[in-house]
């Protein structure tokens, strides 16, 4: 199982997982045009998708989802309380999720992870291919004891990185906006991505990557710290995910088979 990004941040997010014919894209918050080019960045063209996962109705991961479905006949994984998105659109092939039930694409299980965001049933990914297990998790505001549990022993971690709690305050955004970000409905601080790290199992984790990181309220040398202090790896052994480019394959290192939960 491999997986990249073809970008992360405030503007649009998209994340890509393959194990061989089965190739996932989660959230699309980019237009077709720019879905195409990105994904010919990473060798793929939108035909090379099997389906599209959604994990909340915010427009930098929904807004290009309706179009790129439509253009390709793609199908769309979501929540009943994300497929209520008016500018969704009709989409093709609709594939409605339970947040507590796992389900398989292709040669990949997937597990959705409910978690705190002020959206209408926003949920999160881990995925396996029962061998290597790679955990999705942004766009939250706090962690709760369910999101520890599923995301402990991954073999690869995409982790919100947001915002430094002292830029947010001092920074530019409005009061109002302050307080979302901030809240237990918003999104991870630095320190908040490290606390998960030290209550998770870490031991099997190849990859962690900081992803959905302000540009305007953090800098990767906050991000870094943090993730320092929970894990000791130093700035080479943790990835950044860009909002210009995501960040590149990444391939896990052959394991022995997952127990059954």
């Amino acid at each position: 199982m491999r997986f990249c990004s073809i970008g992360s941040g405030s503007k649009g997010n998209g994340t890509l997982i393959q194990k061989g014919a089965t190739c996932l894209l989660i959230d699309s918050g980019f237009t077709v045009k720019d879905v195409e080019f990105r994904l010919a960045q990473k060798g793929l063209t939108p035909l090379d998708l099997t389906a599209i996962l959604v994990t909340h109705e915010h427009s930098d991961h929904i807004k290009g989802v309706g179009p790129l479905a439509r253009k390709y006949r793609i199908p769309v994984y979501m929540s009943h309380g994300t497929a209520q998105y008016e500018a969704l659109g009709k989409i093709p092939v609709l594939k409605y999720i339970d947040p507590h039930q796992d389900f398989e694409i292709g040669s990949l299980l997937i597990t959705p992870v409910v978690v705190p965001h002020d959206a209408r049933e926003p949920t999160q990914f881990v995925v396996t291919d029962h061998v290597s297990k790679l955990g999705v998790l942004t766009d939250l505001g706090c962690i709760t004891p369910h999101i520890i549990n599923v995301f402990d022993g991954c073999s690869g971690l995409l982790l919100e990185t947001n915002h430094d709690v002292s830029r947010l305050r001092a920074g530019p955004y409005p009061p109002k906006l302050k307080r979302r970000v901030e809240g237990s409905l918003g999104h991870l601080s630095n320190w908040q991505a490290a606390d998960l790290l030290r209550q998770l199992d870490v031991s099997q984790l190849q990859y962690l990557i900081a992803t959905h990181i302000s540009e305007q309220n953090n800098s990767l040398d906050l991000v870094l710290e943090a993730l320092n202090s929970a894990t000791g790896r130093t700035a080479d052994e943790i990835i950044i995910a860009e909002q210009s480019t995501g960040f590149e394959w990444c391939a896990f290192a052959e394991q022995t088979a997952l127990e059954p939960a």
